[in-house]
Formats: C-alpha cells, structure tokens, sequence
C-alpha cells in the first residue's frame, strides 16, 4: 500500500494557496495535506462567500522569512508547493522578506530536511516586456488585424522581460529553482501563475493571460506528481485562450497538463 504524500502548501490562506489545499484535502487516499500562511485570516484576494476551511492541527502559523519556522515546518514533507509571497510589490521591506528572504528559507530548509520536490509559484509578470512589444501587445488589446498568423509563442526557454520589483523577485525564484535543482539535487518546477479567475478578466485586456481557477490547479496538482526524474521546469500556468501568446507544450509534453477552460468561455470580449 503506497502511503499518501506529504504535502505542505505555503500561502494558504491566499485564492490560489486555498484552492489548492482544498483541491489536494479532497483526495485523503493520494495525500496528507499541511497548510502554513502567516496569519490565519484569509488574504485580500480571496472573495469574501469563501470560508477557509483549514483544521488547526493541519494548520501552520509561520513567518516564511524565519528560517528555524520555515525548517520546522517543512520537516517530514513529501513535495512543499511554495505560493507564499508579497504580491502587492507595494513595499520593498515586504518583498525584500517574503519573496527573497522567505523563499530562500523555503528552499534552503527544504534542502536540509531532505523534501524531494518543491513546486514554486512564479508570475506571468516576468514576461511583461514581451506583453508591451508587438505582436503580442495586439493580442493583449484583442487588435485581430495586427496579429500575424504565424505568431511565434513566448516559451519557457525565452529570457525574463520583468518591468517591476514584484516580478523581479519571481526571476530570482525561478534562479533558485534551477540553482537548487542542479547544485542540490531537488526537484524544482516553477508555474508562471496567469491571471486568476476571481469573477471574469475585464475586456479588452486580460483574456490572453487569464487562467482558469480549475486550470490553475490542474497543473499545479500535476506538478506535485510529475515523474521522479523531472529535474528543473518552468511552465506557463494559462487557460488554452485564443489569443494566448505563451507556450504551454512543455507543460503539456511532461507533466499532462491540458486545460479545460478558455477566458472566451461564456464572454464574448470582441462584441
């Protein structure tokens, strides 16, 4: 009998950490989920009809940039899936502990407590550069008669193009993934996080980077059980909208990630 995989979620009293505890509590026979956050009230983001539903024995009160917190916490771990972070990007101070400090922790305590596999939020941000530049500005601005039909995809593999601090922390993020992955033998995947569904992605812009609550779980389930050799990855976390202008194959090619849903789906952004 294959014992259920220890699984700790960081942020999650965020939308997408709660989502994803919720998602990986609801099959007790594949995993023994832990959820750690540093307060217990549910993050700005998270819309007020929902109710964290997060047992205190199940539940971890951490500051992510005290280390000894952080190696206590991920003691025992199977896989950490790593969505704590300032996103705001409003205070330097604030991403300075969380995003860098507190993910090195994340990272380095892993490494010490021997977790097999850490999966890492990362942000569409870090490709806004290409967002701002021809073709794909026209594809954010929905302008169909300036999008060429032979398009060339913004792939994993494609240089950062981050324009604020927030997304800069989330290049280093994905630095540590690689450094960790070649230099100490963890597995490290890290998901460029689209634009989350709360209620619906505004037209015009917002529908080529919107994901899905659903899709954004999917991969990040899909990841946790991604095969033992997967050594380093990063992947867009994106619905499958008609004017994506990121490359998600590779998600789809290693770990079988196809989503479900379009940001199209039910709205008619061309009207």
């Amino acid at each position: 009998m294959t014992l259920p995989k220890k699984v700790l979620v960081t942020g999650a009293t965020g939308q997408i950490g709660y989502i994803t505890y919720k998602r990986l509590t609801e099959q007790p026979e594949k995993y023994d989920v832990y959820a750690l956050d540093s307060k217990r009230e549910p993050s700005v983001r998270v819309p007020q009809s929902w109710t964290l539903d997060i047992p205190d024995e199940k539940f971890m009160l951490c500051d992510i940039a005290d280390f000894d917190q952080v190696r206590q916490a991920v003691e025992g771990m199977d896989v950490v899936v790593h969505l704590a972070a300032d996103p705001s990007g409003e205070s330097w101070e604030s991403l300075l502990n969380s995003n860098i400090v507190g993910t090195y922790n994340v990272f380095e305590a892993c490494k010490i407590a021997g977790v097999r596999r850490i999966v890492a939020a990362s942000s569409i941000t870090v490709s806004q550069g290409h967002r701002e530049r021809e073709p794909y500005k026209a594809m954010m601005e929905r302008r169909h008669v300036d999008i060429p039909d032979d398009v060339e995809m913004i792939t994993p593999d494609i240089p950062a193009e981050p324009r604020s601090l927030y997304a800069a922390t989330k290049v280093w993020t994905e630095s540590l993934a690689r450094t960790y992955a070649y230099r100490h033998g963890l597995s490290c995947i890290c998901v460029r996080i689209g634009q989350v569904e709360r209620d619906r992605p505004r037209p015009p812009n917002g529908a080529d980077i919107y994901v899905s609550q659903r899709d954004i779980v999917q991969i990040f389930e899909r990841c946790i059980n991604a095969d033992k050799n997967l050594k380093f990855e990063i992947f867009y976390g994106m619905s499958n909208n008609d004017l994506r202008w990121v490359d998600i194959s590779n998600a789809q090619e290693k770990v079988g990630f196809v989503p479900e849903d379009r940001a199209e789906d039910n709205y008619d952004y061309d009207a």
